[in-house]
């Protein structure tokens, strides 16, 4: 009898082993600290309970820094001239630029900082401005509106620079030879139409501007107002089908009636910085 109460004892001890040895077996691993997006995200949701506020927030900070980068440089037109602002304006933009009769180009170094030599040319015009891939936008024209011998710009890949942007080029009207536009994605048909006042142009870059319908045929409009331009960037069976027909039907419509009646409004007031 004792015997068998033994033999009893030793099974619910090893049974007892088995559970407590299949349930540390089965124990879940040990959690991995979270990773750093999302301590950051965490960190957001915390401060930003409602997502709408967050890109709220985010849109007028976008908002705020284009207006704060194209302001108009009035203090420093005022007191060092037109050229010395245009040529500031454009280093502070990460632009670049040539003063009439120069070779060098002045321009900021990788971590945006440029040489003030550019102080010592106030009565020299500008001749060719870099602009690309910069955030100049309508307002900002205005520092480069002095600018009367411009012969060449570049805007190319610059994502402010829209249809209204063009409607104010008229200004370079009697220099302007050289005009790089490829790559600005908000420009449209009606913008380009502007562009016959320029009738010194040459040359014209219009390469991947995705709001164009028809770019082969907006090519033969503007050559027929710009004849002495070389466009570039745009074959003429762009925007055709295989059978040759257009597939913008409303683009000459469009770009005719834009050539005969420009009815830009006056655009907004200037702003000064005072520096």
């Amino acid at each position: 009898m004792a015997l068998l109460m033994l033999m009893k004892s030793q099974g619910c001890v090893r049974s007892c082993v088995t559970i407590t040895s299949r349930n540390l077996s089965s124990a879940p691993a040990p959690l991995a600290p979270p990773k750093l997006n999302s301590k950051l995200a965490l960190f957001l949701y915390q401060r930003f309970h409602d997502v709408e506020q967050m890109v709220s927030w985010s849109s007028w900070l976008k908002r705020w820094t284009l207006r704060r980068k194209n302001v108009y440089y009035g203090y420093t037109q005022m007191h060092y001239g037109d050229n010395v602002a245009a040529a500031y304006y454009i280093l502070c933009m990460k632009g670049r630029f040539r003063f009439a009769g120069q070779s060098d180009w002045f321009q900021t170094n990788y971590r945006g900082k440029f040489s003030w030599d550019f102080m010592n040319f106030r009565d020299v015009p500008i001749e060719e401005v870099d602009m690309s891939g910069t955030l100049i936008n309508y307002s900002g024209l205005d520092n480069l509106e002095s600018q009367q011998g411009l012969r060449s710009l570049s805007l190319r890949g610059c994502p402010e620079v829209d249809d209204w942007f063009l409607s104010h080029l008229h200004i370079f009207q009697d220099s302007l030879e050289e005009l790089d536009l490829s790559h600005c994605s908000q420009i449209t048909v009606g913008g380009l139409a502007s562009l016959h006042r320029l009738r010194k142009l040459r040359r014209l870059g219009l390469s991947s501007l995705p709001r164009l319908q028809s770019p082969g045929l907006v090519r033969i409009l503007l050559e027929e107002v710009l004849p002495h331009c070389h466009i570039s960037g745009v074959e003429y069976s762009q925007g055709l089908d295989e059978t040759g027909t257009d597939t913008g039907l409303q683009t000459e419509t469009e770009i005719n009636q834009l050539t005969e009646d420009h009815t830009y409004t006056q655009g907004p007031h200037r702003q000064t910085l005072t520096r």
